[in-house]
């Protein structure tokens, strides 16, 4: 059994997206005929590397403080003129940063959350036709489940009463104390995708017919979107832990965040269908009838959260690992070994989002409760990459 010791065990990546075949992949379940790539065979032995040399290791630059004094942030986008919103977790309030000072407005309270444990308002998302719909979709716990919902954003509004109505898209998300997902994120074909968790409860995981430990993809309305591997299911891939971060690279293909128990956290390449093998593997299980991660990382080094893609690497912002990682790619595959940077410098990071002029939007998240909170957290950092 590989050792938890290893800093960082890398997997080739299995082949290109180049076509689809038919397959049946395991699980509880009825079996049905899904959608996947055909993938190339994995080498024998996965290949060790370490992380690069602080010579090889390009710089990154904390540009600027957004914002500070923010409480148990999670999710945040950029709007069209380039303020931001921004979920706080446990008080279920959306806040705006303005771009030109920083200067925060709380825009309203989502009705409905129940926090505690690592539930809340969590993921954040914009309507692909934001510009004229003016939609923003959230995803949050109540005391039962978890929700996605989208209600109309006017800043022209007092603030604390710029939400509209909320609509109610997904309901029956398990909701547990740990392990509830809640990162959403539109992809390049129009669709909202979420991740979820598996709240503790790993057999749902392997259980199609729950919604729990999954990637969905959902219409912009909340019904499933067509064309899901599984006919009339909003179930896009399973075999998940906890999905906190979602992101596409130019080509269009999804990656995705996991935390792992005790051994391995991992970055995943999705495709439709895929069982990527929670709770049966954890990490590379060089299994055929399970998915391997992409990158693995010990917990202690990552627990990843939110994920962007940026600069040909997709950017991982950890929790526990306390650093951003950047994880280069020449296509679907690793272009060489990832590099760490602000190790432990402004504690515990939980989303990074890629901005328009090409900097990274970085969230700290140090006021959750299991952090350390220094007298300006939580901070929104801009960050120039190389």
């Amino acid at each position: 059994m590989l050792r938890r010791s290893a800093v960082l065990l890398f997997a080739l990546l299995l082949g290109p997206a180049a076509g689809c075949s038919s397959a049946t992949p395991s699980g509880t379940g009825t079996a049905s005929t899904v959608r996947t790539f055909a993938p190339s065979p994995l080498p024998a032995t996965p290949t060790l590397a370490s992380p690069a040399s602080p010579a090889e290791t390009p710089s990154v630059v904390v540009r600027t403080t957004v914002a500070s004094g923010l409480e148990a942030p999670w999710g945040l986008v950029v709007l069209p003129d380039g303020d931001l919103l921004v979920s706080e977790r446990d008080n279920g309030k959306i806040i705006r940063v303005a771009a030109t000072d920083g200067a925060k407005t709380e825009a309203g309270t989502v009705p409905g959350v129940v926090s505690g444990g690592e539930g809340g308002l969590l993921g954040l998302a914009l309507s692909p036709g934001y510009a004229t719909d003016h939609l923003v979709y959230a995803y949050f716990s109540t005391a039962d489940d978890n929700r996605v919902v989208r209600f109309p954003y006017d800043p022209t509004r007092p603030a604390t009463r710029q939400l509209g109505d909320v609509q109610l898209l997904l309901s029956g998300i398990p909701r547990g104390p740990r392990h509830n997902g809640g990162r959403i994120a539109f992809g390049p074909d129009g669709l909202l995708y979420a991740g979820t968790g598996d709240t503790s409860k790993g057999s749902l995981a392997q259980d199609k017919g729950s919604l729990g430990g999954k990637i969905l993809r959902l219409a912009p309305d909340g019904t499933p979107a067509p064309g899901n591997p599984f006919p009339g299911s909003p179930v896009y891939s399973y075999g998940h832990r906890n999905v906190q971060g979602l992101t596409w690279d130019p080509q269009g293909r999804l990656w995705a965040a996991e935390f792992g128990q005790d051994d391995w956290d991992e970055l995943n390449l999705v495709r439709p269908g895929g069982n990527y093998g929670w709770p049966e593997v954890e990490g590379v299980g060089n299994r055929p009838e399970f998915i391997d991660p992409v990158v693995q990382w010990p917990p202690s080094e990552a627990s990843p959260s939110g994920i962007a893609y940026a600069d040909g690497a997709v950017w991982v912002a950890s929790l526990r690992g306390a650093r951003l990682w950047r994880v280069p790619l020449d296509g679907d595959h690793l272009a060489g070994d990832p590099q760490a940077f602000l190790d432990h410098t402004y504690g515990r990071l939980r989303t990074v989002v890629a901005d328009r002029d090409g900097t990274l939007l970085l969230v700290t998240n140090n006021t959750d409760g299991r952090g350390e909170p220094g007298p300006d957290d939580d901070r929104i950092l801009r960050l120039a990459i190389p």
